[in-house]
């Protein structure tokens, strides 16, 4: 069975990188039930890969979004519906890009290294379960192909 700590780091360009990391992160959780494991070791493997300052997930408990499974710094626990871009992302059920989130109305900074983001959110039956968010030391790092691939990652949670 392939293991997690065999993950083989591809060091070309984006979509190289992303074409090279998905089947491997397909095989880590093909065969998992448990969403807190799979949620921890996307998590793992996406912040190996590419060394964002945060990836994780919150998922919807009750009226709120609640901290998951993540790598990176602290951050914030509880994030209501429509604040800051991860609330925002499930509000609108949508993928957010922010090339610069001192720019985006409401930003909440759980780092103030944060400087871009993206944060899809995770549809199930018409019904957002919870976001993949993801933060950038860089300004305007991400683009439409970590859209288009984490997109897919979130299709398999």
């Amino acid at each position: 069975m392939f293991m997690a700590e065999e993950l083989l780091i591809y060091t070309g360009d984006k979509m190289e990188q992303y074409q090279s990391l998905l089947p491997q992160i397909k095989i880590i959780i093909e065969n998992e039930t448990d969403l807190i494991a799979n949620l921890a070791n996307i998590s793992a493997c996406l912040k190996t890969q590419f060394n964002w300052l945060w990836v994780g997930f919150y998922l919807v408990k009750d009226d709120e979004l609640v901290l998951g499974p993540f790598q990176g710094p602290i951050a914030c626990t509880r994030i209501k519906k429509g604040r800051g871009v991860c609330g925002t992302a499930w509000q609108e059920m949508k993928t957010i890009i922010v090339t610069d989130v001192e720019k985006f109305p409401g930003h909440i900074a759980c780092s103030s290294l944060s400087k871009s983001e993206i944060v899809l959110p995770i549809i199930r039956n018409n019904i957002v379960v919870g976001v993949l968010d993801v933060d950038s030391e860089h300004l305007g790092f991400f683009d439409e192909i970590d859209q288009g691939f984490l997109e897919e990652i979130v299709s398999w949670v």
